[in-house]
């Protein structure tokens, strides 16, 4: 390719390319290497459109394989795709290969993970619906906000965006795919889907005027999440960010911008950035996973109490206690001390030296059920 493009290059006679990207060797589940022999060749194509247990084996009928390897591979075929391979979309099949690129030496690639991407592709769908619904025919997107505005959850999740944003232009600049691609999942699933848009769900419940100005900065806040979420995501799964960018309203700044491919990839926004959100943010969320875990497969809302034995951890803890009560799903929440008798009838899980928290169970406690647990 390099002596074609010299030769055939014209006037110019340069390389076509300077860079080359060596990936690992893609084997099957089990390890083995792709071969016809063994009859383990996984088409991409049939895991981008799907294929039945019956379409795989008339693949292999079609094949040059002897009778007795012919058997073998149908048995293994029936074993790893009992009911043949679901349609899994190329972004899926490309995010998980891209996944895979940090084992160094060889992919074992197992289906199981693309269907998993392909059912985080849906979650991404679902993200863009519940912010279509919110921000209403009439809306505007921002140029930029101001942080120091903007409600605790909202500053958080631009801080962490911005973190995002610059770890995975690090990734990038050193061929780092995996972490890259880890880096922007990470923020999609476990920072704006489990959290923010959790968090910011109290502001849309009703018309309540004490909301009116959280309402406000929560949409501002989703769509630059949103439209720089899918702008950091587009290498890698190009397909389903075109779709969903072309259904976000458009700022003034790209109403001339046809596609999510002619816009500028993400830039580090120093400004987003508050390390003091991030802290008080951790604490909460440490709280929340406590009580969520207390609470179990319990689905009625349950008072708590937190005991804070620092001030500090007290005070963050009293002036984010609407985001605990949301994302924990708590009926109250009170900050006690060691003195308070309030925690009698509760389970109760220690988060560190300076904060435990409990549940209010009473009533609702099986004896047998605990005494075995």
């Amino acid at each position: 390719m390099v002596m074609l493009g010299m030769k055939l290059g014209g006037e110019s006679g340069d390389v076509p390319f300077r860079k080359v990207y060596l990936h690992p060797m893609i084997h099957d589940a089990h390890g083995r290497k792709m071969s016809k022999s063994l009859g383990n060749v996984i088409d991409p194509l049939e895991v981008i459109n799907g294929i039945s247990l019956e379409g795989l084996h008339k693949r292999l009928e079609e094949g040059t394989l002897d009778p007795k390897e012919l058997s073998v591979a149908k048995e293994g075929q029936v074993k790893d795709f009992p009911n043949g391979i679901p349609e899994c979309g190329t972004d899926a099949l490309r995010f998980a290969l891209i996944s895979y690129t940090a084992q160094s030496d060889k992919i074992n690639l197992d289906i199981q993970r693309v269907v998993g991407y392909r059912q985080w592709c849906n979650k991404l769908w679902n993200v863009i619906r519940f912010a279509i619904s919110k921000f209403g025919n009439d809306y505007v997107p921002p140029a930029n906000v101001n942080p120091d505005k903007l409600p605790f959850s909202c500053q958080w999740i631009l801080s962490l965006l911005s973190k995002a944003i610059s770890k995975t232009i690090t990734a990038l600049e050193l061929y780092e795919l995996s972490d890259a691609a880890s880096t922007v999942y990470s923020w999609w699933q476990y920072q704006l889907c489990d959290v923010f848009i959790e968090a910011i769900k109290p502001f849309f419940a009703g018309n309540d005027l004490e909301f009116e100005s959280a309402r406000s900065s929560a949409r501002d806040t989703l769509w630059l999440c949103l439209d720089n979420g899918l702008r950091l995501l587009h290498p890698f799964m190009p397909y389903v960010t075109e779709e969903l960018w072309q259904r976000l309203p458009s700022s003034r700044d790209q109403t001339a911008i046809e596609s999510i491919m002619m816009c500028k990839y993400p830039s580090i926004v120093e400004g987003w950035r508050n390390k003091r959100v991030e802290y008080d943010m951790d604490l909460v969320d440490s709280a929340v996973k406590s009580l969520r875990s207390l609470a179990n497969e319990r689905r009625e809302r349950r008072a708590a109490f937190v005991l804070c034995r620092d001030s500090e951890f007290a005070e963050i803890i009293k002036s984010h206690e609407l985001e605990i009560i949301t994302l924990a799903n708590l009926s109250s929440l009170r900050v006690i001390s060691e003195n308070d008798v309030t925690t009698v009838g509760c389970t109760v899980s220690v988060v560190n030296e300076n904060l435990s928290v409990y549940l209010e169970l009473q009533g609702t406690l099986s004896p047998k059920v605990e005494f075995e647990k």
